[in-house]
């Protein structure tokens, strides 16, 4: 059984492909000649369909949506207010301690 090595393509490689897949007849034959499969073409030209230019983000980073990077943001804002509150909790608790 042989081990398949998963290569990564970069995003300028990714686009170029799909732009040129649009532009041939022959989608195999160009799959064949970028030394890709015509599945993984057929994937990128989907994702870029639905994403346009905020398709292939690279390096596990997340695909945003303006609400979502928004949601994202309220988010850590809410985890920072979280964690002040408790050391304001933990300060309070060691003050009403040394009144005593």
């Amino acid at each position: 059984m042989e081990k398949r090595i998963k290569r990564r393509y970069d995003r300028s490689f990714k686009e170029r492909a799909v732009q040129m897949s649009y532009e041939r007849d022959n989608i195999t034959a160009l799959s064949v000649e970028l030394g890709i499969s015509v599945e993984c073409l057929y994937k990128w030209r989907k994702e870029y369909r639905l994403h346009g230019q905020s398709s292939f983000p690279g390096h596990g980073v997340e695909r945003l949506s303006e609400e979502g990077k928004r949601v994202k943001e309220l988010e850590k804002e809410l985890r920072r207010s979280q964690m002040e509150l408790e050391i304001l909790k933990k300060a309070i608790a060691i003050f009403s301690q040394a009144d005593r």
